[in-house]
């Protein structure tokens, strides 16, 4: 239980009437829950993706989504957001330039599916892996002092309005080379949360090679994927990441950190900007 309901609605959460047993005692009590909600994005009429997503700050969740999924080449290509509530979800209905519509038509990718499922409904190995920026010049390979990594977890933390009310929600941030945290998005879906904290980058006309992404959950081939999509070279995540996003980072120039943990983390590509330096060579035997 993370509230006793007298606090405002946190977005994109409900309260419901809960009976916990601690220390040996019942009581009635009330608390938060995260919503979760099927979200429809429906680009110039056609239903594109389904994604069981919380409802709040979609019109950034389809921006985010669509730059990417490399649907919109740029931003300017949305013309226009509207969100519909309906019986059986939500539509976030888009307006997008006829180049977008092309590029959709011709993917064809479906999809709906579970929370987090990723490449659920991908219809050929060819859409898997997209042409992602390579960030070999030094302008856009920042490099952070390892301090800046635990700033970045600790404000992190302390924006997380709906993980704190509900311990449901993933989230995503945009931090300075300081490790503070500019702008920050949750969701009950690491995907979905760092598509949000894309659209809200993109929409404020953030700089994306001066700073740092800095998430809530594994660091999986597509979050560094979509996090090079958007032009930022530098990943640092709270748990591990896999075999294949280490490779992709390492290929795309990005600065790779997992495991980030109250200061701690373990760089798994390019640890000098991370400020690393190792204090001994590794053993081969």
């Amino acid at each position: 239980m993370k509230s006793d309901g007298a606090a405002l609605r946190p977005a994109g959460a409900s309260q419901a009437t809960v009976t916990p047993h601690r220390a040996g005692g019942t009581e009635r009590s009330t608390d938060w829950l995260a919503d979760e909600v099927p979200v429809a994005l429906v680009f110039n009429g056609i239903s594109h993706a389904v994604m069981l997503a919380t409802p709040a700050d979609l019109d950034d969740f389809a921006l985010g989504f669509g730059l990417t999924e490399g649907l919109l080449a740029h931003a300017s290509e949305l013309q226009d957001v509207e969100v519909h509530e309906t019986s059986l979800g939500i539509e976030v209905r888009m307006e997008v330039a006829g180049a977008c519509e092309f590029r959709l038509k011709e993917r064809r990718r479906n999809l709906t599916g579970r929370t987090g499922c990723g490449l659920c409904g991908t219809e050929s190995l060819e859409h898997v892996h997209r042409a992602l920026p390579e960030f070999q010049l030094s302008s856009r390979r920042i490099r952070i002092a390892p301090a800046a990594v635990g700033r970045a977890l600790r404000s992190l933390r302390a924006a997380q309005a709906l993980q704190q009310s509900t311990g449901a929600a993933h989230a995503a941030a945009w931090c300075s080379p300081d490790g503070e945290a500019l702008l920050v998005r949750e969701d009950i879906g690491r995907h979905n949360a760092l598509d949000k904290l894309a659209g809200a980058m993109s929409r404020t006309r953030v700089d994306a090679s001066q700073g740092f992404v800095c998430v809530t959950s594994r660091a999986s081939f597509e979050m560094v994927q979509k996090t090079a999509m958007i032009g930022a070279s530098m990943l640092v995540a709270v748990s591990a990441p896999t075999a294949l996003a280490v490779r992709i980072a390492d290929g795309a120039g990005m600065a790779l950190a997992g495991f980030a943990r109250h200061g701690d983390f373990v760089a798994y590509t390019a640890p000098e900007r991370f400020g690393l330096t190792p204090v001994a060579p590794l053993s081969t035997d």
